[in-house]
């Protein structure tokens, strides 16, 4: 109880901020556990929030579509935002341990939306309110929502990176061709290769940077749709291939070891794995754990007489889950060579995927 408290306390004194962070003191906790998920819909019950509890986090990351808004009513969307907050389950994580969050599309306010949505400005700072961000919190006065949380002692530094692929992003391009049949299910977006095309923006491309620069031990990249895959044609950063070469090199070139990238939105679960040795490798295996939805299972799937679904891609760790889940990233710093276990959990908190790692499997050679 005494180190929740006092993880507790050294969030309320901004670790948690969106510029540049000095290095973590040695009296700081230690950061082992982290639960994450995407995909509440506020109107419906959330039962999952006590396997999650039953984890004991020090730390929940959302990852977007906290809610499904969609609209330009900000009256609107705070009213739905309120629904959550109502949740037993989410009051009783909010007692728990800290809430960081960042957005997807339906919580940004629409649909698959890029920069082109109008209310961008006013979403933000609803979101903002929600999540209880201070008034002088920089993300208050800049655009976008992205922020860096650092926590833990030299050697056991944990860099939490929330990235915003809304604010910022162009517009999606339509038309992917679908393969033979049998290869797997895709969706509708094909990639925009316009070299002017961006999911971060460039302002959020130079903060992530020197954010990357950061010396910590491990790094958890966190970003609303799929990173590593690029095959699926739903939405991902593979819509926009240059923008996802350009992130995998920027890894590579700041040194950033112990890399893990968190993501959701797809209403399933998979583990994916960019190899060291891949054209556009970072160097070291780059894990993509995707952890959705929170209460609303994938209804292409579980509520149609589809018993088999083989979304295609090549990337892949093991199997795909397509009921309700959270994911948890544990970290064992008492071993020589500190072990992370990357796990996708269902309803009840049983684990239906994991990948375990040693942290010098994420390193660069």
């Amino acid at each position: 109880m005494a180190n929740q408290i006092l993880f507790r306390l050294c969030w309320f004194l901004c670790l948690c901020i969106s510029v540049a962070i000095p290095s973590a003191n040695a009296g700081e906790p230690i950061l082992s556990r982290i639960a994450f998920g995407s995909c509440a819909r506020q109107d419906k019950p959330q039962p999952i929030w006590d396997a999650v509890i039953e984890t004991k986090p020090q730390l929940f990351a959302f990852l977007g579509d906290n809610i499904y808004a969609d609209t330009e009513d900000m009256e609107v969307m705070r009213a739905k935002y309120a629904l959550l907050g109502k949740q037993p389950g989410y009051q009783k994580l909010k007692q728990t341990c800290p809430i960081i969050a960042t957005w997807d599309d339906h919580d940004y306010g629409a649909n698959d939306a890029g920069a082109e949505y109008p209310k961008k400005r006013e979403s933000q700072q609803v979101f903002l309110d929600f999540f209880g961000v201070p008034k002088d919190d920089p993300r208050r006065k800049q655009e976008g929502v992205y922020s860096s949380c650092l926590y833990g002692p030299k050697g056991r530094r944990v860099q939490v990176i929330l990235l915003d692929g809304r604010y910022f992003r162009s517009p999606l391009k339509k038309g992917f061709k679908p393969g033979e049949p049998g290869e797997g299910y895709r969706g509708i977006y094909a990639p925009n290769t316009n070299p002017d095309a961006t999911m971060l923006g460039a302002t959020q491309w130079r903060w992530l940077e020197a954010q990357l620069k950061i010396p910590a031990e491990l790094r958890i990249i966190s970003s609303g749709v799929q990173v590593v895959p690029d095959e699926h044609g739903s939405e991902m950063w593979g819509n926009f291939p240059n923008e996802r070469k350009k992130l995998f090199r920027l890894i590579r070139e700041t040194k950033a070891n112990g890399v893990v990238i968190l993501s959701g939105d797809r209403h399933l679960a998979e583990i994916s794995r960019l190899p060291a040795d891949h054209r556009d490798g970072v160097g070291y295996p780059l894990y993509d754990v995707c952890s959705s939805s929170l209460n609303t299972p994938s209804g292409n799937f579980t509520k149609s007489k589809v018993r088999f679904a083989n979304e295609i891609n090549s990337y892949r760790v093991g199997v795909t889950y397509f009921d309700v889940n959270f994911g948890n990233v544990l970290i064992d710093w008492d071993q020589a060579d500190p072990v992370i276990r990357l796990q996708v959990r269902e309803e009840q908190g049983g684990v239906v995927l994991q990948q375990r790692l040693q942290l010098s499997q994420l390193r660069m050679k």
